[in-house]
């Protein structure tokens, strides 16, 4: 990933910035008249301005290079993490060790798939939503924005009703109604958000510490209560649906790495464009893979002790705030101390999800561009809070159905983007690199039919190989026995990655854009 790819055409006469990339609160300032005052004391008080404005160069930082790591650690050291894995007993009956395997397998490749993405951005200085635009054109952005825009608001649901459901178990006498916990974690995730990208970083720079902590203390909390990494063995597939239980928890496992892909290039865009890409990869990737695996192996873990309470306090349903709470019951007020602390780690996992979602709104064109992003935000905590209180008692379904389905997207969308970049985009391409100045002009980003029609067909592959509860297509059904085998994500990649290059040079050769 070289740095030329962006600093070849922005070195030619420079980037022409409108005062909107300039001074984003300037012209938010005078565009809203009457409340120009206001919200010129809003942004002065520390609330920031940009949205979806590309980052010019001489407002970029060299400080936070090191938060590629931390903040994806933050964000994945978390209890949403911990029901993933979870959900390979719980869901497709596999053991301990080969729930183990897929998350490493899958996992791994999820990582490098975010982290590629992540190097994007200190070199174009883009939201990843934007940068979208220069493979698959203005309207082929707004398709992505809107898929990302239902996969973080997927992610937040998730997050708040996980954070809610273990502020409930703190106590069943007198402990936090579900519903109010839903509504005090949304409402904690809203305020760094609110106020941006430089609290955003803040808060994740630390939040890891104490949550790796605890996540230590379940785990030999768990050990000593008895994990038995057998005990799922009878119950275990064999042959070929053994491989169809592996190939669609490996789906979700993918889908809770590159869930994030979408997003990754949005926290890095103040970095200078000199940033070494394969840096800003690596400690992404690490941020991502490690933290990730940790803590979905605790959840695989967890689900595996036998002894009646635990069990019981898992329930039918499958309540994952309900073991932890009921693993860290042995330490009385202290152990419901680090309960309460776990459900607000949902803050850390939620912000990205807040924040991302936003800018996606704004990406989705001009009119909804010129709203400040705050007041996106805000629209995004109602949205994701109201969900989250409506479907609070159906956590391991929605988990698992978005985290499938978003997989398949995000495949297809990483294959289009690094297509683009690896082949079109690179020194000698077709067109030798990305033209920054060109971020919102429609009349000279690409038409984006080549990457409309390869994500078409990315969601043929989709379909024709995924296995859902409410539909089988007929390369997944014949992939496995009873249930099918999941290979959504896998055809989406495929489609997608056959049909994107040349179909983009046809459209290069006819527009030259």
């Amino acid at each position: 990933m070289s740095d030329e790819h962006y600093q070849d055409k922005e070195k030619v006469g420079g980037i022409e910035l409108s005062e909107t990339e300039a001074a984003p609160d300037q012209a938010i300032a005078k565009r809203f008249g009457a409340f120009g005052p206001f919200l010129e004391k809003l942004f002065a008080s520390g609330v920031e301005a940009r949205g979806v404005e590309r980052v010019p160069e001489d407002q970029r930082e060299t400080r936070n290079v090191w938060n590629n790591l931390l903040m994806w650690w933050s964000v994945n050291t978390v209890l949403t993490t911990i029901p993933v894995g979870v959900l390979g007993k719980f869901l497709f009956t596999l053991t301990f060790p080969h729930t183990v395997a897929t998350i490493l397998c899958f996992g791994f490749l999820g990582a490098i798939t975010t982290a590629f993405v992540a190097a994007l951005g200190p070199q174009t200085g883009l939201r990843t939503m934007i940068i979208t635009r220069y493979s698959s054109g203005y309207i082929g952005c707004t398709l992505f924005s809107i898929l990302n825009i239902l996969t973080q608001l997927g992610f937040a649901t998730t997050a708040v009703i996980l954070g809610g459901q273990t502020l409930a178990s703190v106590s069943s006498s007198h402990g936090v109604p579900l519903v109010a916990g839903v509504v005090i974690v949304g409402v904690c995730s809203l305020i760094p958000c609110f106020i941006g990208y430089n609290m955003v970083h803040i808060y994740e720079r630390y939040a890891w510490t104490v949550m790796f902590f605890i996540m230590c203390c379940l785990y030999g909390l768990g050990a000593k209560a008895g994990f038995d990494i057998g005990a799922q063995k009878p119950s275990e597939d064999i042959g070929r649906a053994l491989n169809a239980d592996i190939l669609s928890f490996g789906s979700i496992v993918f889908g809770s790495f590159t869930g994030w892909a979408p997003v990754a290039a949005d926290y890095n865009v103040r970095l200078p464009a000199h940033t070494p890409a394969f840096r800003v990869f690596t400690l992404t990737m690490f941020g991502l893979y490690i933290p990730i695996c940790f803590t979905s192996i605790l959840g695989a873990a967890l689900v595996t002790i036998t002894d009646p309470e635990y069990v019981a306090a898992f329930g039918a349903d499958g309540s994952t705030g309900g073991l932890i709470a009921q693993v860290l019951s042995p330490w009385g007020g202290g152990g419901k101390f680090l309960l309460v602390l776990l459900a607000f780690s949902c803050i850390a996992n939620n912000i990205p999800n807040t924040y991302s979602a936003a800018l996606s709104i704004q990406a989705l064109g001009r009119p909804l561009a010129i709203v400040p992003r705050f007041i996106w935000v805000i629209f995004t905590f109602l949205v994701y809070t109201i969900a989250g209180v409506a479907g609070r008692e159906h956590f391991s379904v929605i988990l698992s159905n978005s985290l499938s389905i978003l997989s398949y997207w995000t495949a297809f969308f990483v294959v289009i983007v690094a297509e683009e970049h690896f082949i079109f985009r690179r020194p000698g391409g077709k067109l030798g690199g990305y033209n920054l100045a060109d971020w919102d002009e429609p009349s000279k980003l690409p038409l984006g039919f080549a990457g409309i029609l390869a994500g078409c067909f990315g969601v043929v592959g989709a379909v024709v190989g995924m296995a859902q509860v409410w539909y089988t297509g007929p390369i997944g059904k014949k992939a496995g026995v009873a249930y099918g085998a999941d290979l959504g994500f896998e055809l989406a990649a495929a489609f997608a990655g056959v049909t994107y290059p040349p179909l983009r040079w046809i459209e290069i050769k006819f527009t030259g854009r």
